[in-house]
């Protein structure tokens, strides 16, 4: 069974004048299912261009969606090729505790490369947001062989600049991703009077160093304080604690729902 993404892509290829014969061979899926999805698909919509693959590239067109979907790509995000060399997949780790963050990342996706597909696949205890394209490589050139922590996770100056116009943006894919907003208490004897206080941080904790610093970075960018906190199983984590910054957190960024 192929997804409708997959079918889509395939029909494109033959929309561009090719045989069906030349088309069966790349992909590997027989002509007999080429002509029936020709049937039974309406005829495709020239693909939207990449905006990277252009004479002149250049970036994605709703860029505050493009620095959303990158904090969600880095934290828990990869992209991996077609098995028969169509395209590639990128796929979001959703935890099912979170449906509203399933939904800002679809709708991320779907801001960022409108003709794509996007389709939900359950795992135990989450949900792979999916989507098939061409061009996730040249919109993600973070994409490599290999986990994220074990090679170096460098942003182009393109992405830099859509990160510099859109950091709240960024910390928010980030923070979705791999962070979390916690509440923290303390009990205190006053008068005699023992008595609860109750205050609020964010936490975020990634293996690679790079993407810790990028969102370091970011944070000093919108004025945040932060502080590292003791590492756990080899990651490391950053503690946003203090009343101003969480208060911009809380303006910004909020709990997972």
């Amino acid at each position: 069974m192929y997804d409708i993404s997959t079918r889509r892509s395939v029909l494109e290829l033959v929309a561009q004048g090719r045989s069906l014969n030349s088309v069966s061979k790349q992909t590997g899926i027989s002509r007999a299912a080429i002509r029936a999805w020709q049937s039974r698909i309406e005829p495709l919509r020239s693909a939207s261009p990449c905006p990277r693959c252009r004479h002149d590239p250049g970036v994605p067109g709703d860029t505050a969606a493009y620095a959303y979907l990158l904090g969600l790509y880095l934290g828990d995000g990869c992209i991996s090729a077609h098995p028969r060399g169509v395209g590639h997949y990128l796929r979001i780790a959703c935890a099912d505790a979170w449906p509203g963050l399933m939904e800002l990342c679809r709708n991320a996706i779907k801001a960022v490369r409108p003709e794509s597909g996007v389709y939900d696949l359950q795992r135990q205890g989450y949900v792979s947001v999916t989507s098939y394209d061409r061009h996730w490589p040249c919109l993600f050139p973070q994409h490599g062989p290999g986990k994220k922590h074990e090679r170096a996770i460098v942003l182009e100056p393109w992405q830099e600049a859509v990160i510099g116009t859109h950091p709240w943006e960024f910390i928010r894919g980030l923070v979705h991703s791999d962070g979390c907003r916690i509440v923290n208490w303390t009990e205190k004897v006053i008068s005699g009077e023992r008595k609860r206080y109750e205050y609020p941080r964010y936490f975020f904790t990634n293996t690679s160093t790079d993407i810790v610093d990028l969102f370091t970075g970011a944070l000093d960018r919108v004025g945040v304080e932060w502080r590292s906190a003791r590492r756990a199983r080899g990651a490391r984590n950053v503690s946003v604690a203090r009343r101003n910054s969480v208060a911009l957190m809380d303006q910004h960024i909020g709990p997972k729902y």
